[in-house]
């Protein structure tokens, strides 16, 4: 897996996600290989102990916290003070209907929100929602948007990317569509889909998320 992970951080993502997650395929507990500073490292956690999270920071360097479970607000405020060096990014699942309330009690408490579909499955379910829905967003927080996005979605991302309603989208968080097994990447698939972007001007090349 380090051979692919450094694979990936050769075409310089904004971000590499690491899940950390025992019951996915794509759990991480291995050695890292040097990664360029200018990829930031995310922790993928689901309703982990605070101290577990801290020791995964500590020992990967993490600085970013993705948390893709039920955790609260109260849970949020905690982390941020056990590890104030990081930033937040709480999980919301989206099916058919979504209701955006629930993300006040999370304005002060998180850095990001990040939008993925809801499924059997904390993430990586490999299909998309409709991002129509996002036109009733309500915050001014940047958000990333994931699940199930891959090439084929790349003319419905760039007309998303066009519309108002993405006017808060910070990045694309893509995972399961690029994958050859559990956590490794098709690089030449990632080179495509950045291209794409870069092409059609709507995200710069390294405005991507990609998850271990």
């Amino acid at each position: 897996m380090n051979k692919n992970t450094r694979e990936v951080a050769s075409i310089r993502p904004d971000y590499l996600g690491f899940i950390f997650w025992e019951p996915s395929k794509r759990y991480f507990d291995d050695t890292l290989p040097d990664i360029p500073h200018s990829i930031q490292k995310i922790g993928v956690f689901v309703n982990a102990p605070l101290e577990e999270i801290v020791k995964k920071v500590n020992r990967y360097g993490l600085l970013l916290v993705q948390l893709h479970g039920k955790e609260t607000k109260e849970y949020c405020n905690a982390l941020q003070k056990k590890v104030p060096q990081i930033e937040i990014i709480k999980v919301f699942t989206i099916k058919d209907d979504f209701n955006f309330n629930v993300l006040k009690e999370f304005e002060e408490v998180c850095d990001y929100f990040l939008f993925d579909t809801k499924g059997k499955l904390p993430g990586g379910n490999g299909y998309t929602f409709d991002w129509k829905i996002l036109e009733q967003y309500p915050s001014t927080k940047p958000y990333f948007l994931s699940g199930g996005i891959g090439l084929e979605e790349i003319d419905a991302l760039t007309e998303f990317l066009r519309t108002p309603t993405a006017r808060y989208c910070y990045a694309i968080d893509v995972n399961s569509k690029f994958e050859t097994g559990p956590g490794l990447k098709n690089i030449k698939k990632l080179k495509e889909f950045m291209a794409l972007l870069t092409d059609n001007n709507q995200l710069n090349t390294n405005d991507n998320e990609l998850s271990r």
